[in-house]
């Protein structure tokens, strides 16, 4: 694990990141998997249909960035679902392959027939779901689920048990739970599920914790994003000891989405020093594929993918945004795959003006006319409320070449 909060060309992020009073209060484990739903809980985005051609090209591009395990869909869905799934787990990826599962054995046969590595096991534990939706007590949760979690390890699958919701679990109803799974079929590993994304930091990390006293077993760490804390929340788990994070690519997801597959790659790698393999130039490609095949847009201020990320209007620092940009950014643009950028608008300085006209080609000009651009400039960008085009400046700059 490095300790660098610096690396010329790359990053230059907070060294407090990696000071040993705030490193020594984290159980970070060696080693974090991201385990990315983007085909299951992503494609449950309202509106979102990914076809088996748009599966097996997502799954293809995940497995290019070097995702440690990909879950491809639920077979029960659909035989269109199944026949992506065993499709994906044609391909010879290096990603493990996963289907999403009810806790029945038709769904872990399913599994086996598409040919995947593992399944995660679905059971709700959230008391207004098992009160009002399901009417269910832990009891019922157990006797469901322990003869499915046997019978998927008993096939060969890896089997996580993934009570979802578990972060509006009574107290009593997970303890139980968890001994009594313990005691009749203990999985490969636990879900700590976020379903509502209403957990903060502090109380998933406590829950981490818990769930590793009493099972043992590796915790996984799945949320969603109703607050705006889906990656803060899985980071956090993994300061706690989780050893998995799910995720889903451009933070697709049902309502708000999940936490976001390329934040966490990021976060996990430069952030708190993980040597991912992760091909952190490739984001952008993934993350066109799926707003692509999506039909949902990248806002233009999304971290990591958003297209303004690296743009400069203001007029200050403009040279460090092309030539040292880790001056006026965390991250190089180059390092995901990227370019910085000078803009013009009502926030533009006069190194902004002579900086574009050198990038354009339009020679250099006095001090004086440099001005009388920069004022046309302002009240064009006020007018239009926007950055302008090259076009718009080209016009401006050549009217007042004329006067």
């Amino acid at each position: 694990m490095r300790e660098n909060y610096f690396e010329d060309g790359k990053w230059w992020v907070s060294p407090y990141n990696f000071e040993p009073e705030v490193r020594q209060g984290l159980e970070l484990p060696a080693k974090v998997e991201i385990h990315d739903a983007t085909l299951r809980d992503g494609e449950q985005t309202p509106g979102v249909v990914f076809s088996i051609d748009d599966k097996i090209a997502i799954a293809s591009k995940l497995d290019e960035l070097g995702v440690d395990r990909i879950e491809a869909g639920m077979p029960a869905v659909s035989p269109q679902d199944a026949t992506a799934i065993t499709e994906i787990s044609k391909l010879g990826l290096k990603s493990k392959i996963y289907t999403f599962a009810r806790a029945m054995k038709a769904d872990i046969d399913m599994a086996l027939q598409c040919g995947a590595d593992g399944v995660i096991i679905e059971v709700p534990i959230g008391y207004p779901k098992l009160k009002t939706q399901f009417g269910w007590t832990w009891e019922d949760v157990v006797k469901k689920s322990a003869p499915v979690i046997n019978y998927a390890k008993e096939n060969g699958l890896h089997a996580v048990f993934f009570p979802y919701d578990t972060t509006r679990a009574r107290r009593s109803d997970l303890e139980n739970m968890c001994k009594a799974i313990m005691d009749q079929s203990p999985p490969d590993a636990i879900g700590l599920v976020d379903t509502m994304g209403c957990a903060t930091p502090e109380a998933i990390k406590y829950m981490v914790r818990w769930l590793t006293k009493m099972t043992e077993l590796p915790v996984e760490i799945h949320t969603h994003n109703d607050f705006g804390m889906g990656v803060a929340t899985e980071l956090a788990a993994v300061t706690a000891g989780a050893q998995c994070v799910h995720s889903c690519a451009n933070g697709l997801g049902e309502r708000t989405g999940n936490a976001a597959l390329e934040e966490l790659m990021m976060g996990l790698h430069l952030l708190y020093g993980y040597d991912t393999q992760y091909k952190l130039g490739k984001i952008p490609e993934l993350g066109a594929l799926i707003a692509e095949r999506s039909n949902i847009s990248i806002a233009r201020n999304k971290p990591v993918l958003g297209h303004g990320n690296f743009i400069r209007e203001s007029g200050i620092g403009i040279d460090y945004v092309m030539n040292d940009p880790l001056v006026m950014f965390g991250t190089h643009p180059s390092l995901t795959g990227k370019v910085g950028e000078v803009v013009l608008g009502k926030k533009s300085g006069k190194a902004s003006i002579i900086y574009k006209m050198g990038e354009l080609g339009m020679g250099v000009l006095e001090d004086d006319k440099i001005a009388m651009i920069l004022e046309e400039v302002k009240n064009a960008g006020i007018a239009k409320r926007d950055v302008l085009s090259h076009g718009e400046f080209a016009n401006i700059v050549n009217a007042v070449k004329a006067k």
